[in-house]
């Protein structure tokens, strides 16, 4: 199978799961760009923050017309990711690739437990519900965790920050995945602005159609998300996530 073909069918997933998750997507491309398309772990979490930004600012797009992002409180959120997003993203060129493998294979494991299990991402507060207090220090501290982890490995992070958003922030589920994509969006390009020399580098005839093809299964993704309970795509993603983990952890100790 060519190299273009896989960027096609790897990009359309990781579109889908950004799409109609909210996040996931860039825990699905960094192994799909290593495995499938042959880049180092180095390259592939550059050309991941490259998808996941075009990608994550399409979905945003989608959402935004529906009325499902909260532009003042994702700014606030993702205000305090980006020094950290920029920092992680220059000391991750300097990590050796097995210990940037294997910490990859860990969050994927830690998304894949964190679908599986039930929790507020799964039933947050709906409209009117009573909210809880907002803690702006604790939103501060979630948002720069986020952000570093986004600059460190490529990841949007969504994954986390659609719960964070509905634990934290008391947001409701439909308004969390709508918001997470302007905190992705916004940490991805802070740590993009870090990797400038290194994105010199990347393959742009297979991240192209790897892209346009994530941008185009992030509205597929929105559509299937309406259509499909919500509960059995988490359960889909997360059973692909930990074998590709293990996959990676495999690999990396190897």
């Amino acid at each position: 199978m060519s190299a273009l073909v896989l960027a096609l069918a790897a990009g359309a997933v990781v579109g889908l799961a950004l799409g109609a998750l909210g996040g996931g997507g860039s825990v699905l491309a960094v192994p799909a760009l290593i495995y499938l398309l042959g880049f180092t772990p180095s390259a592939a979490t550059t050309a991941s923050l490259i998808i996941v930004t075009a990608t994550s600012i399409t979905a945003l797009y989608a959402h935004a017309r529906t009325g499902a992002v909260r532009w003042r409180a994702g700014a606030l959120f993702a205000a305090a990711g980006l020094l950290p997003a920029a920092a992680a993203g220059a000391a991750a060129a300097r990590l050796p690739q097995p210990v940037l493998t294997a910490a990859f294979a860990a969050v994927a494991a830690l998304a894949a437990v964190r679908m599986l299990r039930p929790g507020p991402a799964d039933s947050g507060p709906a409209v009117g519900v009573r909210a809880v207090a907002v803690r702006p220090v604790k939103v501060a501290g979630t948002g720069a965790g986020l952000g570093a982890l986004t600059g460190l490995l490529g990841v949007g992070g969504g994954f986390l920050t659609v719960p964070a958003l509905v634990t934290v922030a008391a947001f409701e589920m439909r308004a969390a995945v709508g918001t997470s994509l302007l905190v992705i969006a916004a940490n991805s390009l802070a740590s993009l602005a870090t990797r400038g020399a290194t994105t010199a580098g990347v393959d742009w005839a297979l991240i192209a159609p790897f892209t346009g093809a994530a941008i185009l299964g992030a509205w597929d993704g929105k559509r299937l998300a309406a259509r499909v309970g919500g509960t059995r795509l988490k359960r889909t993603f997360a059973i692909l996530l930990l074998a590709v983990a293990a996959f990676m952890l495999v690999d990396a100790v190897a």
